[in-house]
C-alpha cells in the first residue's frame, strides 16, 4: 500500500510539473489552511 501511494505522489508530481520541494509547501500552506478553519469554526 505505501509503495502504491509513493508511485501515485510521483505519478501525480510529474505531471504538474511540481517538485518534491513545492509539494511539502502545498502540503505545509493546505495544513496552515485547514487547521486555521478548525479553529474558527470549532474554537
Amino acid at each position: 500500500m505505501i509503495n502504491w501511494h509513493k508511485k501515485q505522489v510521483e505519478r501525480t508530481l510529474k505531471s504538474w510539473g511540481f517538485s518534491n520541494y513545492q509539494a511539502y509547501w502545498i502540503s505545509f500552506i493546505k495544513g496552515l489552511i485547514i487547521g486555521g478553519l478548525i479553529v474558527y469554526f470549532f474554537i
